[in-house]
């Protein structure tokens, strides 16, 4: 199970229309555990809700952590409770720093796009790619002006040059041509795109379909689309440890099936995005429903999320 400890909020700042900012520190003033570029740390609120937020400061500097939380209209309790809830000098508990989203190492040129509250990630990996020199472009992409968070921090950074704004409310020559600029981009780059899920499928489906290989494709999702009803056909599921057998029925997740039973595993964002709960299979085929695994690895089939993916086969054999 994810390990959570206190920290202090030691600053809250509005960065853009319904973003907001927030530095946590250690309650003793202690550094805190290290992070690289891409990292997100777990923030578990009232009521039981955790939700994932990147962290957007300067890894060097682990004495802060930096988050930043946009206010969804339609939040499932976590944004809000942050904008509402959280204030300087309050506490918070979080995880230790994971990575899904990492830089690779050694790329010839990296292309970073950032979509909405998508810039947290990017940011920091821009910043990261200053400080060692490499070659980089960033593209931010955002509703409005006032919508965007960091213009100033980017303003005055080192690789502002870099980065071009684009905007929905402005004129359509400077919008971003996903077409375009895959076609441009320099041979080997890697591409890093974050942001709302229509954002990030069209610039993925975009590159597959120039044949960029899946290797130099690197995303994060910050939330999956509004889930529709668990439906699909009842399955079971069998634990390879005891040889249990659970049936999960079509209104219920196997993550609830699970539970249900009394099998704990481990959970948070259950929507397919964190990886935490990811199972490995052992048996059958499961009907992968997640954001987490690229194509290639869910067409694997040895690993699942059960907090949203279901079976295509009667039974599965979970490595439980």
């Amino acid at each position: 199970m994810t390990a959570f400890f206190s920290v202090r909020v030691v600053a809250r700042r509005d960065e853009a229309r319904d973003i907001v900012s927030f530095e946590l520190a250690a309650l003793d003033g202690a550094t805190l555990p290290p992070f690289t570029a891409g990292s997100h740390i777990d923030v578990r609120l009232e009521d039981g809700l955790t939700r994932q937020y990147s962290l957007c400061s300067d890894p060097q500097r682990t004495h802060r952590y930096q988050i930043a939380v946009l206010k969804e209209a339609a939040s499932r309790g976590g944004s809000q409770a942050m904008h509402e809830r959280v204030r300087a000098g309050g506490l918070l508990e979080i995880s230790a720093p994971k990575n899904h989203f990492e830089l690779a190492q050694g790329a010839p040129h990296s292309l970073l796009l950032a979509g909405g509250i998508g810039v947290t990630p990017i940011l920091c990996m821009a910043e990261r790619l200053s400080t060692l020199g490499a070659a980089f472009e960033m593209n931010y992409c955002a509703r409005s002006r006032e919508r965007a968070a960091f213009r100033e921090r980017i303003a005055k950074s080192d690789f502002a040059a870099r980065v071009q704004f684009h905007f929905d409310d402005e004129a359509p020559s400077q919008r971003l041509d996903i077409e375009r600029l895959l076609r441009g981009a320099p041979a080997g780059t890697h591409l890093y795109v974050c942001g709302p899920k229509g954002f990030m499928d069209a610039v993925l489906a975009t590159a597959r379909a120039a044949d960029w290989p899946e290797a130099r494709l690197h995303y994060e999702f910050f939330a999956a689309a509004p889930s529709a009803p668990v439906d699909g056909a009842s399955f079971q599921v069998k634990l390879a440890s005891s040889g249990r057998v659970i049936a999960v029925p079509p209104q219920r997740t196997v993550l609830q099936a699970l539970l249900d039973a009394g099998v704990e595993v481990p959970v948070s964002c259950e929507q397919g995005i964190c990886g935490t709960c990811l199972t490995k299979v052992l048996e059958g085929e499961p009907d992968h429903r997640d954001l987490f695994l690229t194509p290639a690895e869910q067409a694997r089939n040895d690993c699942f999320t059960p907090c949203c993916s279901r079976a295509r086969s009667a039974l599965l054999v979970l490595d439980l």
